[in-house]
């Protein structure tokens, strides 16, 4: 192994890996010959399982303690996994803290020393990495959220055909794939055209509204839009069934975390799917996050401060954080923004002076806290505060200011006179 300059470091034996789709470039340092030198050695594996034991093994003869990758889509599992099971404690870091010196030139070798530089020096932060258990949750739960997307796409795809036919059905029936909608989708691939034989499938509270489905089925379906509409539906039954197989075994791999999913559905607008979708992106311990802070922080639920000399240049955005979790909560805050509960009260007060996406944004961060609580105390207990929870902490002087302020931002002079 050839021997560099060193300078000071944190971590003496360190290896860090540039990963492709094919090929792993490695570089090891560890402490040279001389006092203060270092020794480095850069090699290239393939992504082959077998060259992944051997890379494991090389690690392991130079008595590696910490192995750092950049996360590099999904090509960075294989060594993960592999390192994992060997015994290690591999660390995977955020792309955005391990860019090189603009104006230097580029490649995997360069890379990979860059990067065993950075992580000896300490200069690195492991990203969050659940364990198996929470992976293979995650795995479920996100190939779910997935169907569910290609279902409703699907769905999208019949209205957007019934429309090209003049077949006004969709506004008429609040579902068109419910078990009224469904009839009449089937008899019209099965040929009928009269509307006042579609018309006659509705059931139950539909049937009130007869006479405009048979105004609604007054247009230009032919065979041609039956044998789309055939596909489209057969395409949806089918995504339906994988959604239904897929929930099964959620239920089967959730067991485990049965109690921390009991108490997160204490929560309003949390039900046993969010839960699910919740627990597996996040996990069920939190001591990987300090303080609910850290946890906000990683969810990309909280402002970034940016300041320079002192003096504060405003709040960036929130960034891009984990977008399953992100959907998943913005799903129970619209929810809760419905309801007479302490976080919709909040919610609607924080919309009307900020707008809906701060709003959206605040009460996923304030569930964050929540959630974080009752998945690290294990005597907390969720306990709402009411919508009504503003009003009654308003003193009559907050209530006063607050009408005046909205009264002067409509362009009113207001004067204030006790009554008699």
């Amino acid at each position: 192994m050839e021997q560099v300059p060193g300078e000071e470091q944190v971590v003496e034996r360190v290896a860090a890996l540039d990963i492709g789709k094919a090929e792993v470039v490695v570089c090891i340092r560890v402490p040279g010959s001389r006092a203060g030198a270092r020794a480095q050695e850069v090699c290239s594996f393939p992504t082959m399982t077998s060259s992944l034991l051997a890379m494991a093994d090389l690690l392991r003869t130079h008595r590696v303690s910490r192995v750092v990758m950049e996360a590099t889509s999904d090509y960075w599992k294989p060594p993960f996994y592999v390192l994992e099971a060997s015994g290690f404690d591999p660390w995977l870091v955020n792309a955005a803290d391990v860019k090189h010196l603009p104006g230097r030139p580029k490649t995997d070798r360069i890379d990979a020393v860059w990067l065993a530089k950075l992580a000896e020096r300490g200069m690195l932060r492991a990203s969050f990495v659940p364990p198996v258990e929470i992976r293979l949750l995650r795995d479920l739960t996100r190939y779910r959220a997935d169907l569910v997307r290609a279902a409703t796409a699907d769905k999208q795809r019949v209205e957007k055909l019934l429309e090209d036919a003049q077949i006004k059905l969709s506004t008429v029936a609040s579902d068109v794939f419910g078990v009224s909608g469904r009839a009449m989708l089937t008899a019209l691939i099965a040929g009928e055209r009269s509307p006042q034989i579609l018309a006659e499938l509705a059931r139950g509270r539909m049937r009130s509204k007869i006479p405009l489905l048979e105004e609604a089925f007054l247009g230009r379906f032919n065979d041609h839009h039956a044998f789309l509409l055939s596909t489209m539906l057969a395409r949806v039954d089918a995504t339906e069934a994988d959604i239904a197989k897929v929930e099964a075994r959620i239920e089967e791999v959730i067991t485990p975390f049965a109690w921390a999913r009991q108490r997160l559905d204490d929560i309003p607008g949390i039900g046993p799917t969010a839960a699910a979708a919740i627990i597996a992106e996040i996990g069920v311990d939190m001591t990987r996050f300090p303080t609910p802070g850290h946890l906000c922080s990683w969810a990309r639920f909280a402002p970034r401060t940016q300041e320079s000399a002192g003096r504060v240049k405003g709040r960036g955005g929130t960034g891009k954080g984990n977008p399953y979790l992100a959907g998943v909560l913005g799903e129970v805050v619209i929810s809760l923004s419905r309801t007479d509960t302490f976080l919709g009260a909040r919610y609607r007060r924080i919309a009307r002076r900020r707008g809906k996406p701060r709003a959206l944004v605040a009460v996923g961060r304030s569930l964050l806290v929540v959630i974080w609580h009752l998945l690290n105390e294990p005597d907390a207990t969720f306990n709402d505060l009411g919508a009504e929870h503003y009003d009654q902490r308003s003193t009559p002087a907050r209530q006063i200011r607050n009408h005046v302020r909205q009264l002067e931002a409509l362009g009113l002079k207001v004067t204030l006179e006790p009554a008699a």
